[in-house]
């Protein structure tokens, strides 16, 4: 069978296995509906929180960006793993004791002030909807290609299934959901990484594989190396980025996963505390087994990529490559009229993306504007090389649609718990806390509902319109949790002295600092249409890192409001006394 059979009948499956959980678990309360009743064991929730974490960004973005910049890459492996096990063991037993369903509740009631609940809400509303587009996105390519649909389409595809069950079921429908997408995905990431270790090195072990040797003696790195060097890459062992700008990102990724939301949220839905750290070992070695072979997948695909295309006649050129094109994904221009394609350092293009002619140049050209004055002829997206890697390597068609697969799971499941947040944050903590809190269960699970039908359409929305690719797009939607949720997390932990003018001045400075960093120079808004280059960052610090700039202003300036400010109520000091006691923690439950 061909790929696009078997990517409906794997695809097809797959969604029904969705859709039938959803079903069988629809939640009948606001309490199912935003923690799953409480009731999940850690065993299901470790795979459940897996599935969250690992997003389209970590699944189809992250070993793209590792590919494309080699060591510099590495930041998202340290950033996100770290910052795993720093809520793991920071965070979200406290939260989980302290009892409430979201993060904009414990801020609210831990910071006495409905104000302080509202910024919260605004701060989640930013960080879901940025990190959502990067998860749309890839549930766009991975449609684009597999199905023979527009990027649009597909994404309009995606928002159709994740609406059906996150609006049935809730947190309960997602959780049990995200069980099964974990399976799917993690599945459909080692199945080509084995095929393809054992073809490149004879090693069945990825981890392993990617820094042995092949029939040749050489060890792959080396030739990966080489093959860049000898065209004027930088060595991909080598990093470009300043230690500055490193230590930046990989700091506003560790402390943004402290701050996201839709993760803390899960520690929620298990009946006690010490499920909680349970559950959080549990998906620490889930998540595990995918982030070590991430870095194995980036080296086979770019080595792969480079002796496939490089200087090869176009007219010659494999047919993967041609239906990658008509996906508006890869593209190239004969720019020195040779008739072969030149992948070499430097923009084929002026632009994100490239545009298309319905008549082609007689050897194949795509673009057909504004060529660039650097010698690259050949355009690719880094979102499709865990995609496009299977068939560049020859594996059977039954893997490359298991990979599709596989990327729709983790970007789906993701985008489920991140609705979920935006849903019940404008349900629960803006009109159940604030505008109307005299509303019946059922009224309040409606109105959930409703917002999670909002949620997907400006979702959608960005998933068709991203400020860049899936890895990237997230690692800013990082940053701002960072600079907004985890200074009032910690201190709400740990400070009896924060009060809620600190909590409050601090989150709106660290938020806005980062988002107008972000528009300035990621996005070319507010007088900086043409995205300044790197000399023009401030400290030469990247949009991705400045969620760690934007975090220590949100702590110095909290510091300062809540020295010369009132001291929190005797109540609340106590409270914050309690939820760091450990004894009879194993005792405590939910809501």
């Amino acid at each position: 069978m061909d790929i696009q059979t078997w990517t409906f009948i794997i695809v097809g499956f797959t969604f029904a296995l969705y859709i039938g959980i959803a079903i069988w678990s629809r939640a009948s309360s606001t309490k199912d509906f935003y923690v799953a009743g409480g009731g999940v064991s850690p065993l299901a929730n470790g795979l459940a929180t897996a599935a969250d974490w690992m997003s389209a960004a970590s699944f189809l973005g992250m070993a793209g960006i590792i590919a494309f910049s080699g060591y510099d890459g590495s930041v998202y492996l340290m950033g996100w793993t770290g910052g795993y096990v720093l809520l793991a063991l920071l965070l979200a037993p406290y939260l989980r004791k302290f009892g409430k369903f979201t993060v904009p509740d414990f801020i609210g009631d831990r910071y006495y002030s409905n104000v302080a609940r509202t910024v919260a809400v605004i701060a989640a509303l930013f960080v879901s909807f940025t990190y959502v587009a990067g998860q749309m996105r890839g549930v766009g390519v991975v449609f684009s290609r597999f199905l023979d649909v527009e990027v649009d389409t597909g994404v309009y595809i995606g928002m159709a299934v994740v609406l059906f069950y996150a609006f049935l079921g809730g947190m309960k429908g997602i959780t049990y959901t995200q069980v099964a997408q974990y399976c799917v995905l993690i599945f459909a990431f080692m199945v080509p990484a084995i095929f393809i270790s054992i073809m490149a090195t004879g090693n069945p072990i990825p981890q392993i594989g990617f820094g042995s040797a092949g029939e040749d003696g050489v060890y792959l790195l080396d030739k990966l190396d080489g093959l860049m060097t000898d065209l004027g890459f930088t060595a991909y062992t080598d990093g470009t980025k300043s230690k500055m700008d490193v230590f930046f990102i990989t700091a506003a990724l560790m402390l943004g996963t402290a701050g996201l939301p839709h993760v803390i949220i899960r520690f929620f839905t298990v009946p006690k505390v010490k499920d909680a750290r349970k559950s959080a070992g549990y998906a620490l070695l889930f998540i595990a087994i995918l982030y070590t072979t991430a870095p194995a997948i980036a080296v086979f695909a770019r080595t792969n990529l480079m002796e496939t295309v490089q200087n090869k006649p176009y007219k010659e050129i494999p047919e993967w490559f041609t239906k990658w094109e008509n996906t508006g994904l890869i593209a190239w221009t004969d720019k020195n009229e040779d008739g072969r394609i030149q992948y070499l350092p430097g923009t084929a293009i002026n632009g994100k993306k490239p545009e298309f002619s319905e008549s082609r140049g007689e050897l194949g050209e795509r673009l057909i504007y504004n060529f660039s004055e650097e010698k690259n002829e050949l355009y690719v997206d880094r979102d499709i090389t865990v995609l496009a890697n299977p068939e560049i390597a020859g594996l059977p068609n039954w893997v490359i649609a298991l990979v599709a697969a596989g990327g729709l799971a983790a970007a789906l499941s993701t985008a489920a718990g991140l609705l979920l947040v935006i849903s019940t944050s404008i349900s629960h903590d803006l009109i159940k806390k604030q505008l109307a809190p005299g509303i019946s269960d059922k009224r309040e699970l409606a109105i959930a509902r409703f917002s999670a039908l909002l949620a997907v359409v400006v979702a959608g929305y960005f998933g068709i319109n991203p400020p860049g690719f899936v890895a990237s797009v997230v690692a800013l939607a990082f940053g701002l949790a960072a600079s907004s949720f985890f200074p009032a997390i910690v201190m709400g932990i740990f400070s009896k002295r924060m009060n809620r003018e600190g909590a409050i001045f601090g989150m709106l400075a660290g938020l806005g600092i980062t988002s107008y960093y972000i528009a300035r120079f990621k996005l070319g808004w507010l007088g900086n249409p043409d995205m300044s280059e790197e000399k023009d960052w401030w400290w030469g610090i990247s949009p991705e890192g400045f969620g760690t700039v934007g975090m220590l202003v949100n702590f110095g300036v909290a510091i300062i409001i809540s020295s010369f400010t009132k001291a929190p109520p005797k109540e609340v000091r106590e409270i914050v006394e309690n939820i760091r006691i450990p004894s009879n923690a194993g005792d405590a439950i939910g809501h």
